[in-house]
């Protein structure tokens, strides 16, 4: 009789390892733990809940490693990227959704699925030897009960970081006397044109005012076992960057290039761009505004932004904790737990940082434990893809002593050999052309073994 695979966390990773697991035809167990026990994050019951942007970031398979990662998940008959693409919303060259019909659509095809099991309730402790494999997949908010066990198991410390989510604005409350339409440099993307984010300009004197309201604001306070926690680098809340210095935002989430104001037919010296967050277009995302201020600090120095003076806000900022293991030190090249091998882990917990990056690593999850059940041998994926590099960065291409979490880019795949002589654009696009010729090969191999 072949064992049933149980998966822990409803998640991006854990939906997308119940996904791929049972395609291979393993029965699934997946536990999720809302409505019984919420989170500080989640607003729903809804598995996959994207918590906080609706962006899966760059669709360019040619030029950027998360682009290229969607392009590996979807030839590998991704769950997630799937539903991403037919929720999609219009966002330049990023592919963003409608968050509420995306994870929608993963929990219908899930529960659909004769092969799935959906439990409902919290584990609260890492299941023995005698569950079987498990797939740990709890994500970024993995409850305080199941971390405590995860800690012992290890025999280490939990890693911890925040990440802060951006406030989301209605529509109809923004001035578009002063607002416009326009991707950056017109590109267009794969949800519609070349006039995608609503872009609100600010001149020096007003961008001054903004980041001085910024360090004044009154923030969220820390809880003491709070204070030494880090911040992701690549999501910091806005304050935390404005107190880099003064012009930090305007080269970071406020720069103006590639934006003409069409009132002046200038470059204004810092734009607040908002992406699309519904299909119905009525609610849009502050790109790069996630915060730690507090709810009525953030409506009064948003509201001093042009265009968003008489703004109304479906969503304030928030700011979370997020924990993840130290997978260079823990975790095997198939994701296992090095002391407990029946345990995998998947998902944001291993140090894989995004949306797109945790379901990949259930996707891979998916597919080892699968593999493992049906007695087909270990079936890693090559290097030089994008699922090969990010795999194997947290399991042991990174340093274990200052281990972070990281999204994928091309600095983690293999180089050319010198003498190929290829540098710029030129050397990401035969990454991504040596990729997927790779990974064609890859997703091969278990076809051909079942032959």
């Amino acid at each position: 009789m072949t064992q049933k695979l149980h998966i822990i966390g409803g998640g991006l990773a854990g939906s997308e390892a119940a996904w791929q697991a049972a395609r291979a035809g393993v029965a699934v167990t997946l536990h999720e733990m809302r409505p019984v026990r919420g989170t500080e994050a989640h607003h729903t019951d809804s598995l996959a809940e994207l918590v906080c942007s609706n962006s899966f970031r760059s669709d360019d398979a040619r030029n950027n490693a998360v682009g290229l990662l969607h392009e590996e998940m979807r030839r590998a008959d991704s769950l997630v990227m799937a539903c991403a693409d037919a929720h999609k919303l219009p966002a330049g060259g990023a592919l963003a959704v409608d968050r509420h019909g995306f994870s929608a659509a993963v929990t219908r095809a899930l529960e659909d699925h004769p092969g799935i099991t959906i439990a409902r309730e919290e584990i609260t402790a890492l299941p023995g030897p005698d569950w079987g494999p498990v797939i740990v997949a709890t994500g970024p908010l993995t409850s305080a009960a199941l971390g405590d066990s995860i800690r012992q198991a290890t025999g280490a410390d939990q890693l911890a970081f925040f990440d802060a989510i951006a406030p989301i604005v209605h529509r109809d409350s923004i001035d578009f006397d002063i607002a416009w339409f326009q991707s950056r440099y017109d590109k267009e993307g794969p949800g519609g044109g070349a006039a995608d984010y609503i872009n609100l300009p600010m001149d020096e004197a007003q961008y001054k005012g903004f980041v001085a309201a910024l360090l004044a604001g009154e923030k969220t306070d820390f809880k003491d076992w709070e204070k030494t926690t880090p911040y992701f680098e690549a999501c910091l809340p806005i304050e935390v960057m404005a107190a880099r210095g003064e012009q930090t935002l305007a080269f970071g989430p406020m720069k103006p290039v590639g934006l003409m104001d069409p009132r002046t037919g200038r470059q204004a010296h810092a734009v607040v761009q908002l992406r699309q967050d519904n299909a119905l277009g009525t609610l849009w995302n502050m790109v790069g505004f996630q915060t730690k201020l507090r709810h009525a600090e953030q409506v009064r120095i948003f509201r001093t932004i042009p265009g968003l003076e008489k703004a109304e806000f479906a969503r304030l900022g928030g700011l979370h904790r997020n924990t993840f293991i130290n997978s260079p030190r823990l975790l095997d090249a198939a994701l296992r737990l090095r002391s407990q091998p029946h345990l995998r882990f998947a998902g944001q917990v291993t140090g894989v940082e995004g949306y797109v990056e945790s379901a990949a690593m259930g996707l891979l999850a998916g597919r080892f434990a699968a593999d493992e059940i049906l007695g087909r041998a270990d079936n890693p994926p090559p290097a030089t893809t994008a699922f090969g590099a990010l795999l194997a960065h947290i399991t042991g291409g990174a340093d274990a002593g200052s281990f972070q979490p990281m999204n994928v880019n091309f600095g983690l795949f293999p180089e050319f050999p010198k003498s190929a002589r290829i540098k710029g654009r030129d050397r990401k696009q035969a990454m991504s052309t040596r990729a997927l010729e790779d990974l064609s090969a890859w997703l091969e191999k278990p076809k051909a073994a079942a032959q």
